[in-house]
């Protein structure tokens, strides 16, 4: 028998990795900054009301996946937000409860060492829209209950513009007061949807560095205001922050061609400028996606996954990835997870 030094993980799957990539994965602290266990809400809120429709099945692909915690935060942007961002933590406190065996809600630094060596899932909770903060007061009450993140803005709120808001008039007085009271009691400020104008202005009103959980370069999308501009990464990173890159298609590469491919690859080059614009200590995962990909089954009308991959796999392609272009084997690790690690510790005031 000839070792060839590779493996294939996935019983479904005739890919193989190399011993390097596995040992890489399988020891870091894996870190989606926007990782959803589904995208399949209705089975999330059978999940939720019933712990017995969570099978050890369902557990184990995630573990599988190499995915150490993950931020499912999801954005409510119509009707009455406040009430359903409190569902959606309420949710995902009753799902930890009911299977603290196997989650753990990410609270404080120390959590990612334990929750990497109990193995166990960590789940971090966050939401895509902080429209729930009616004032600052609850900027308090949903960190009682247990949220670490916040995204300022999904569209444009009152704290400040969204990145498809036709005009962003920046951080507002309120949404100054709003980021003023999460760095007093450590939650981290989310910039991932805020227009350009917004971004910028939360990252100087912080006095903690200051979070995009998951977007790309747009020097490499040109047409995409979801994208971060240079000047914006350069911003972010001045102040400890953390970009997570994410794997929808039409934010890593231009989709004007249709026939276009859109690979790994791509998230590839994504990371790589934005290592060569202000060091690797700024890059990190945020997916945007779960372990089956956003496209429907048959014929979808519009494509939002890549090309050639099965979403389960991605960190282990991703790892195998970086390890072609030569990256050294602690910048993968700080691109894994490391680095959020590290900012979320700051911002955490633990």
């Amino acid at each position: 028998m000839i070792n060839r030094g590779r493996f294939s993980l996935f019983a479904r799957s005739n890919t193989e990795y190399s011993m390097r990539t596995v040992d890489l994965v399988r020891r870091s602290t894996v870190i989606d900054m926007l990782g959803l266990l589904t995208l399949d809400y209705r089975k999330l809120s059978a999940w939720e009301a019933d712990p017995n429709r969570f099978r050890q099945a369902d557990f184990l692909r995630l573990r599988n996946s190499g995915i150490t915690v993950f931020h499912p935060a999801v954005g409510y942007t119509d009707g009455d937000i406040y009430t359903e961002s409190r569902r959606d933590i309420d949710g995902w406190n009753a799902f930890i409860d009911a299977h603290s065996g196997q989650f753990q809600r990410m609270e404080r630094a120390a959590d990612f060492q334990q929750v990497k060596a109990l193995g166990k899932i960590g789940i971090l909770v966050g939401q895509q829209n902080s429209a729930h903060f009616r004032t600052v007061e609850d900027v308090n009450r949903f960190y009682d209950l247990g949220q670490r993140v916040s995204q300022l803005t999904y569209g444009g709120n009152r704290i400040g513009g969204g990145s498809s808001d036709p005009v962003d008039h920046g951080l507002s007085n309120y949404g100054v007061s709003i980021v003023g009271r999460m760095n007093e009691i450590g939650m981290a400020v989310d910039i991932s949807h805020c227009g350009d104008r917004t971004t910028i202005d939360a990252i100087e009103a912080s006095r903690e560095p200051v979070l995009v959980t998951h977007s790309n370069c747009r020097a490499l999308v040109p047409g995409s205001a979801r994208c971060k501009t240079d000047e914006a990464i350069r911003c972010l990173a001045a102040k400890g922050g953390v970009m997570g890159i994410t794997m929808v298609r039409s934010f890593v590469r231009s989709t004007a061609v249709s026939s276009a491919r859109v690979t790994m690859e791509h998230v590839l080059d994504h990371i790589h400028h934005l290592t060569k614009l202000v060091g690797v200590e700024h890059a990190g995962i945020g997916s945007d996606v779960d372990l089956d990909g956003r496209d429907a089954p048959v014929h979808p009308a519009k494509k939002f996954d890549l090309d050639g991959i099965d979403y389960a796999e991605k960190i282990y392609d991703l790892t195998e990835g970086l390890l072609r272009r030569n990256y050294s084997t602690s910048d993968i690790e700080l691109i894994l997870g490391g680095n959020f690690q590290r900012a979320l510790a700051t911002i955490w005031n633990s």
